[in-house]
């Protein structure tokens, strides 16, 4: 059988390695793609996944591929071979999925941020919002970006962002904040009452997750106004044991404020798919400032350890299998 390379993550934490493989068989449904750009998010990618003590099940490795369409299973109407597809598979020369079609004006590293700007695009739907709210952002990784930007269409008035890196705050204003407030340096708290004229935030929005994501989740109750919303997106390990989501919720700041969790929008997430990829298109989602690193495939595993030992090195990843 044709073999090939993938990322796997084995037994023991950081413990991640290329290793060779059966190519796989599209099932029904299906499509065999041939990657060319794999993109690597470090929040769920890391948290989830490089940390844990156990091996993680090889198509947990990666979830954004863009490639060619090399072969297509029963069922399958919307492409054929030579098709560009984007397919939320593994860090792999080849991985199988539901095809995504890629619009002709995005070339393939742009089309591995399909995915997460299409949660990007769902997550800033959800939001309750009104035209002019002013929006706080927490986190300024791939996720906290891609929403930043993707609420600009629900007409807020600014969208505040915050972040402890300096590269990464450096890129949220170049991705279009209007304000950036760098919490090493400064108290996000004060610094967001000061920019409301001590009213508050109408909205915050939690983006940080993992351990940090805690004392952040804290700060956000404590920025909001009155009345005001806290959308929660990001997912925590908030104890010894890694994915307890337990956080602190102080119910005497939280009276008269609302909290929603993830993705509560109507509609496909095809059609939300389509907006995101059109936002990518026309500019309205910026991500070449995101892009920091561009490396061979065989280097996935050392990207994978740079993300982790020296986060404020990088942001986006792109692994280039050509």
């Amino acid at each position: 059988m044709a073999k090939m390379q993938r990322l796997e993550k084995l037994e023991g934490v950081g413990n991640v390695r290329m290793m060779e493989a059966d190519i796989p068989s599209p099932g029904p449904g299906e499509i065999l793609l041939r990657v060319r750009r794999s993109l690597i998010s470090r929040g769920s990618e890391l948290f989830r996944r490089y940390v844990m003590p156990g091996a993680v099940p090889p198509r947990m490795m990666g979830y954004s591929d863009a490639g060619d369409v090399v072969e297509v299973g029963s069922g399958v109407t919307d492409a054929r071979p030579g098709d560009r597809s984007n397919v939320g598979g593994p860090h792999a020369q080849y991985v199988v999925g539901e095809h995504g079609h890629i619009p002709p004006e995005l070339d393939y590293e742009s089309a591995t941020f399909i995915g997460l700007a299409t949660s990007a695009v769902m997550w800033a739907r959800s939001t309750p919002i009104q035209p002019g709210d002013d929006v706080v952002a927490l986190g300024q990784g791939i996720v906290g970006n891609l929403y930043m930007q993707a609420v600009r269409e629900r007409q807020p008035g600014r969208v505040i962002t915050v972040d402890a890196a300096a590269m990464r705050c450096r890129i949220s204003e170049e991705c279009g904040a209007d304000a950036v407030i760098n919490v090493s340096e400064t108290d996000s708290v004060e610094a967001v009452m000061d920019l409301t004229n001590g009213k508050g935030a109408d909205v915050v929005v939690e983006c940080v997750g993992g351990n940090a994501g805690l004392r952040s989740f804290e700060q956000a109750q404590r920025m909001m106004k009155r009345d005001g919303v806290l959308h929660l997106i990001a997912k925590y390990q908030g104890a010894k044991e890694a994915g307890d989501g337990l956080l602190p919720l102080d119910s005497g700041i939280f009276m008269d404020k609302l909290l929603i969790a993830g993705i509560r929008v109507a509609g496909e997430r095809s059609e939300h798919r389509a907006d995101a990829a059109q936002m990518l298109v026309d500019g309205r989602i910026r991500i070449a400032p995101m892009v920091t690193h561009r490396l061979p495939w065989q280097q996935t595993a050392e990207a994978y350890h740079m993300l982790y030992k020296r986060p404020e090195e990088a942001l986006a990843v792109i692994m280039e299998w050509d």
